[in-house]
């Protein structure tokens, strides 16, 4: 049992984590607006991407959280089965919401040769390694010292996903407009799915990160669902039907992908319950 000591040093410094995250975000976007650089191309983009691996890095080395759960080996011997979902799940939840959303005639595809599909795979190539790196930053915070921190005090796993799931989404918020380009849809409709979306896909991510007691899991599935989302939309490759992106969007706010990742995550947590493989607290 955590003494009360333990618990206000816990809460202590997950507070000071989440204020300072997500202040440096806007922070970062202040700083580009005054500087007059692009949302995605300035110096404060870089200052919020950097924030929450080195906000939990200060609080690990000089605030007493240590480095015991970082999870940075990769402990990939007897987890190649989750290191395979992590790789897989987006490919083939885009695909499947890609099919349904065609279906329904709010997706369209690009009418582009063949040819182009070389084209598409060096964009995609050329994308894996900085999305990798930055993902390193956004997943040793959020699945390497935020949900662990928050599995230390004893928190129900899926009160503690939506902990994670609000703040990380939360943190998205200062450049939320970069990851809108293909949506018309209002920033005031856009935010409260685009969050429900952010706890959705928290689940997947914080069950691998229990299984494997890894992180890098988590960077590769994210940095893979990245790769495909860009290389598709920002190469036109795919448009969504005006009005209906909230629908098909395959990203992490489209209604078909918060279903598809909410079924995911519960059918992986009650698989783990069955096999008792870790408790909950562990991290």
């Amino acid at each position: 049992m955590m003494d009360s000591q333990s618990h206000k040093h816990i809460l202590r410094n997950l507070s000071f984590f989440t204020i300072l995250v997500i202040a440096l975000g806007w922070f970062g976007r202040w700083l580009d607006s005054l500087m007059g650089n692009m949302p995605s191309q300035g110096i404060g983009q870089l200052i919020w991407i950097i924030a929450p691996l080195g906000v939990s890095f200060l609080l690990r080395a000089f605030a007493g959280d240590g480095w015991k759960d970082l999870g940075i080996r990769p402990a990939v011997k007897g987890n190649i089965l989750w290191y395979a979902v992590s790789v897989l799940v987006y490919p083939i939840c885009i695909a499947l919401i890609l099919a349904i959303g065609f279906a329904l005639n709010a997706v369209s595809f690009s009418d582009s040769p063949s040819s182009k599909v070389s084209i598409l795979a060096q964009a995609f190539a050329l994308a894996i390694v900085p999305m990798f790196f930055k993902n390193i930053f956004e997943e040793f915070g959020y699945r390497g010292y935020l949900a662990p921190k928050l599995h230390k005090l004893g928190l129900n796993a899926f009160v503690t996903y939506v902990i994670v799931g609000l703040i990380w989404g939360v943190w998205h918020l200062p450049y939320l407009a970069v990851f809108m380009s293909y949506t018309t849809e209002s920033l005031a409709t856009y935010i409260p799915h685009f969050l429900v979306g952010t706890v959705a896909t928290s689940i997947v991510y914080g069950e691998i990160r229990i299984l494997t007691n890894s992180v890098w899991p988590a960077v590769l599935m994210h940095t893979v669902g990245n790769v495909f989302l860009n290389t598709l939309f920002l190469k036109d490759y795919v448009k969504l039907a005006s009005g209906m992106e909230y629908l098909v969007a395959p990203a992490v706010e489209g209604i078909l992908s918060i279903v598809l990742f909410t079924l995911i995550g519960v059918g992986i947590y009650v698989l783990r319950k069955k096999r008792t493989m870790a408790p909950e607290s562990s991290c």
